[in-house]
Formats: structure tokens, C-alpha cells, sequence
């Protein structure tokens, strides 16, 4: 009899800031097995990591660092020049930051996710600050897996270290031909209606494959989903997520 399948669900949270808010983290926890808490370059303050870590551990979600730019005004999502060496750098004083918190809450790091611009250079632009990110990880934690964009230079640089890595689809995100997201701002990048973000997520946990904008089948074979907290629809697509994910047999699950 075949294994039934099963898929971590993850989430970007604790991107507050200040007095701004983002996202709900209490309604996202209650659907999802992973979260990805900002630690402070992005987003995120350390009372805001204080507040999501306890919501996290509160909902039985295992914790991740989600490290980003340096660039609170544009959220992270604005490309900035760096050297590899100060992406290490700023990757393993973010890990640290992050640590501090967990282990003064008793519970230990599940992950590292990169966020926002810094993901997509790690994943499409550049194999040497790919590199970078594996070499911060494997100073803080040799055994401290990644989540990579399948099939990205991340994921090929984890590979090549021999560290673990696992592959990450996203359900409420448009894909190019080749595999990589499609650019935001262009037609089609973000999947707004939750019943069609829940039915590319059962496709991607049972068949390993999505279709890309130009209909192209591109394989993704994830071991980790990702929804964005900053989407306007996150909790009703979450919901959507994970009740059909269970209706067809898969179970959720953190890696």
C-alpha cells in the first residue's frame, strides 16, 4: 500500500513593525505546521519576534529565521548590492538574533528561509551569495536545514555543501516557464482566489508539479509550502490550503 503523502505548510510572519502592522500570525499558526519569523532587517522588531515566537509555540508551529535586506522601507523586496561576504555576515547576525529569542523560550530553530529580494538573487542571479547564505547557516548550525525555492541556485548550493535543503513550492504565487517565480507586478504573479491557490497546492503535494503561466508543467517536487502573510487573502487562502490538502489524503506536517 503506498505512503500517504505529506507536506510541511509554511508561512512569513512576524513582519510587523512598530506601530505598523502585518498579517494576522494567531489565525495563519492555526493552519499551518512552519513559520518564517522576520528578524528585524526586512521587518520585524524584537518585541514583535517576542509576540510571533509565542503565538508560534502557543499553536504547536515549528519556528524558522527568515533573514532578509537591510531595507525596512521597501519591506525587502527592493534589490540591494551586497558582496557575498556581507550576506554571510548579515545572514548569520540575523540567525543570531532570532537564536536568542528561541532559546530563551525553551524551544529550538526548526529552519532558515531567506526573504523577499534576497531570495530571489539566491535563487535565480547569483551561485556566490547562494553560497554565502549555506556557509552562515553551517557557521551557526551544520545540522540547520534550508528552505530553497526548488530548483534554485540556493537548492543547488545546499546540495553541493551536502546540507540539508528542502524544496519549497508556493501555491499562491505564479511561475515562469523555467521555474522561477514570475516577476510581481506582472499578470498573473500572485494568486489571489484561495480555492485556486488550494488546488495548485494538492496538485504540487501529490503530483510534485505546477503549471506556469504559459501553461508549461514545471516540476517542483516540494517538501514545503509556502503562504505569504502579507497577502490581503493569506488566512482565507490558508484555510482553503490546508482543508484541501486534508480532503485529499495528504498530512500536514512540519519536515
Amino acid at each position: 500500500m503506498p505512503a500517504m503523502p505529506e507536506i510541511d505548510l509554511n508561512v512569513d510572519a512576524g513582519e510587523s513593525f512598530g506601530a505598523w502592522r502585518m498579517g494576522d500570525d494567531a489565525a495563519l499558526f492555526a493552519e499551518v505546521s512552519s513559520a518564517n519569523l522576520a528578524c528585524g532587517f526586512h521587518a520585524g522588531d524584537p518585541g514583535t519576534i517576542r509576540a510571533s515566537l509565542a503565538l508560534a509555540i502557543e499553536a504547536g508551529v515549528a519556528v524558522g529565521a527568515h533573514p532578509g535586506l537591510p531595507d525596512l522601507v521597501g519591506f525587502g523586496r527592493r534589490p540591494l548590492t551586497q558582496t557575498p561576504q556581507q550576506v554571510r555576515d548579515d545572514t548569520l547576525y540575523q540567525l543570531g538574533a532570532m537564536s536568542a529569542f528561541v532559546r530563551a523560550a525553551g524551544v529550538t530553530l526548526h529552519h532558515l528561509k531567506p526573504h523577499g529580494a534576497l531570495n530571489t538573487a539566491v535563487a535565480e542571479s547569483s551561485d556566490e551569495h547562494a553560497d554565502a547564505i549555506v556557509a552562515a547557516v553551517r557557521e551557526f548550525d551544520p545540522d540547520l536545514p534550508i528552505i530553497a525555492i526548488a530548483g534554485s541556485r540556493l537548492h543547488c548550493a545546499a546540495q553541493r555543501a551536502a546540507h540539508a535543503v528542502v524544496a519549497e513550492g508556493f501555491p499562491d504565487r505564479g511561475y515562469a516557464p523555467d521555474g522561477s517565480l514570475a516577476k510581481r507586478g506582472t499578470d498573473g504573479a500572485l494568486i489571489h482566489d484561495p480555492d485556486e491557490a488550494a488546488a495548485r497546492a494538492v496538485r504540487m503535494a501529490v503530483n510534485g508539479t505546477v503549471e506556469a503561466l504559459d501553461g508549461t508543467v514545471v516540476d517542483v517536487q516540494p517538501g514545503s509550502l509556502c503562504i505569504h502573510g502579507d497577502n490581503p487573502n493569506s488566512v482565507p487562502t490558508a484555510k482553503a490550503i490546508r482543508a484541501a490538502l486534508e480532503h485529499a489524503g495528504v498530512t500536514i506536517r512540519a519536515f
